[in-house]
C-alpha cells in the first residue's frame, strides 16, 4: 500500500473526494459519501464540528461547549476508505489537482470547498482590535469569561465610571445572533444577577442592541421583527434602530447618529464574509463578499472537478439573484445534493441542478419567546419557542449532544438558572484576535 507524502493517505483505485471544512455543508456532503465507491478525505483545522446556532448559549452560560461540538473522527470511524486529517490548507493547485497543507500535500479527483464564513468588520480596524465576536467555540468561551469577569469586577470596584462600563453591554447587529445574544444576556440580568451578585442592583446593568436597519431581524417578516423587538424590550433590552457603529476605541462606542456608549463589553455580530482558501483566489471566480461564484451544480467557475458549497459559495438564481442566505440550511441542502451529483457523475449519469427549498427562518428571544417565519405562516410566542427548540435539537449532530442539551434546557427552564457560570480560562484580549477560521 502506497502512502502519499506525510498525510498517510493510501493510494486508491477509487476516485478521491477531498472535502475542506467540517461545517454544516462539509458534514452533509461527507455523510452522503461514506461507504460509497469513493475515497473520502476531510480536512479541517479543528477536530470537531460546531453547531454555531447555539454558540450564544455557550457564551451566556446556558450550555457547555461539548454540548454543541461533535468529533469529526466519530463521523468517519464506521466508514470504509474514509479519512480525517487535522490540517490547515495553504494552497490549492487546480491545474495539477493538488492541495498543499501544513502537514503535507494531497492530490484529488474531486474537491469540495466548504470553508464557511468569518466575521466581517467592514474594514474597521478598531472594532476588530477592541471588540469581541463569536464565530467559534473558543471565542464563545472568551465571551463567557469576559461577561462573568466584568460582573465580578463590578461587584468590587469603587470607581463608579468603571462600574457603569462593566455593567454596560453593547451588541452591534440585530440579526439572529445579536437578537438571541442580547436576549440571553438580559435574562441573565433578570434571573441570575441578583442571586449571584446581591451587591449589584440589576437596574445598573444595561443591554444595548444597535442595528443599522429600520428594524431588528431584517431578513425576517415585518411581523416577526415587531414581535422580536417587543420581546426584547419586555426583557429590558434597549433597542437602537437606524444606528450604525462608526468606531470603538478607548472603551467608547460611537455611532452615526451621534450616540456614545461607554462599555467594557462591545460585541460585534453585524455581518459575515466568506472564508476562502488563501491560495485559491482570483477575479474570474470570486464574488463580492469573498464567495466563490458557482453554477447550478456548485462547480467553481470553469473547473469541472472543484466545487464550493454553503456560505463560501455564491449561486445566483432567479429566486436568489444575490445568492442564497449564509445560514445552515442552504449549506446542508447543497452538501447533500452535491454528494448525490458526484455519485451520479461517477455512474455516468447527468448531474441535476440545485434548487433551494426554504424551510423558514426563526430566532429565539429568551424564555417562552421566539419568532418563526414559514412560507405560509408567521407566528411568535410560546409555540414558536417550542418549534425553535425542537428544530435545533433535531439538527444537533450526535444523540448525546441532543440529550445533554435537552436536559440543560429543562434544568434552566425549571430553575430559572444557567448552571454553566464557570470561568474556565481567564479572558485574554489576544485570544479574540484569532481568526474565525484559525
Amino acid at each position: 500500500m502506497t502512502y502519499l507524502y506525510n498525510m498517510n493517505i493510501p493510494e486508491t483505485d477509487y476516485p478521491r473526494v477531498v472535502v475542506i471544512g467540517g461545517g454544516f455543508g462539509g458534514i452533509s456532503c461527507a455523510r452522503n459519501l461514506i461507504n460509497k465507491k469513493v475515497q473520502l478525505v476531510m480536512l479541517d483545522k479543528r477536530n470537531y464540528h460546531t453547531f454555531q446556532p447555539l454558540l450564544y448559549q455557550v457564551s451566556t452560560s446556558g450550555l457547555e461547549p461539548d454540548s454543541i461540538a461533535f468529533p469529526l473522527r466519530k463521523l468517519f470511524n464506521k466508514g470504509n476508505n474514509t479519512y480525517f486529517r487535522l490540517a490547515e490548507v495553504k494552497n490549492i493547485n487546480p491545474d495539477k489537482k493538488k492541495i498543499h497543507t501544513n502537514i503535507g500535500e494531497l492530490s484529488f479527483d474531486y474537491l469540495v470547498i466548504a470553508t464557511g464564513s468569518k466575521t466581517n468588520f467592514f474594514g474597521n480596524e478598531n472594532i476588530e482590535k477592541n471588540g469581541v465576536w463569536m464565530k467559534t467555540v473558543p471565542q464563545a468561551l472568551n465571551l463567557r469569561s469576559l461577561i462573568l469577569e466584568n460582573l465580578e469586577q463590578a461587584s468590587i470596584t469603587d470607581d463608579m465610571d468603571e462600574r457603569k462600563r462593566l455593567l454596560n453591554f453593547v451588541i452591534a447587529g440585530a440579526g439572529p445572533t445579536g437578537v438571541e445574544l442580547s436576549g440571553a444576556i438580559a435574562e441573565m440580568r433578570k434571573n441570575i444577577l441578583t442571586k449571584d451578585y446581591p451587591d449589584i442592583d440589576k437596574e445598573e446593568m444595561h443591554v444595548h442592541l444597535l442595528e443599522g436597519m429600520e428594524r431588528v431581524l431584517p431578513p425576517m417578516s415585518k411581523k416577526s421583527s415587531r414581535n422580536a423587538q417587543k420581546y426584547l424590550e419586555d426583557l429590558g433590552v434597549e433597542v437602537h434602530l437606524s444606528t450604525f457603529v462608526e468606531d470603538y476605541k478607548n472603551k467608547q462606542v460611537t455611532t452615526s447618529d451621534g450616540k456614545q456608549f461607554f462599555t467594557e463589553t462591545f460585541i460585534w455580530s453585524a455581518g459575515v464574509t466568506g472564508a476562502p482558501v488563501e491560495g485559491f483566489v482570483g477575479k474570474s471566480y470570486m464574488e463580492k463578499g469573498n464567495r466563490y461564484r458557482v453554477n447550478r451544480f456548485n462547480q467553481v467557475g470553469g473547473y469541472e472537478s472543484i466545487y464550493a458549497i454553503g456560505d463560501i459559495a455564491l449561486m445566483k438564481t432567479d429566486d436568489y439573484p444575490n445568492g442564497h442566505p449564509m445560514v445552515a440550511q442552504p449549506a446542508i441542502q447543497q452538501g447533500k445534493h452535491l454528494a448525490k451529483n458526484l455519485l451520479r457523475s461517477l455512474d455516468g449519469e447527468a448531474m441535476q441542478a440545485f434548487k433551494y427549498y426554504d424551510k423558514g427562518t426563526m430566532a429565539t428571544i429568551g424564555r417562552n419567546r421566539a419568532v418563526v417565519d414559514l412560507k405560509s405562516i408567521k407566528f411568535g410566542g410560546v409555540l414558536a419557542w417550542y418549534v425553535w427548540m425542537f428544530v435545533h435539537l433535531w439538527f444537533l449532530i450526535g444523540f448525546k449532544n441532543r440529550i445533554v442539551t435537552f436536559f440543560n434546557w429543562v434544568y434552566n427552564y425549571v430553575n430559572y438558572d444557567r448552571a454553566q457560570r464557570l470561568i474556565i480560562r481567564p479572558f485574554k484580549k489576544k485570544r479574540t484576535q484569532l481568526s474565525d477560521v484559525d
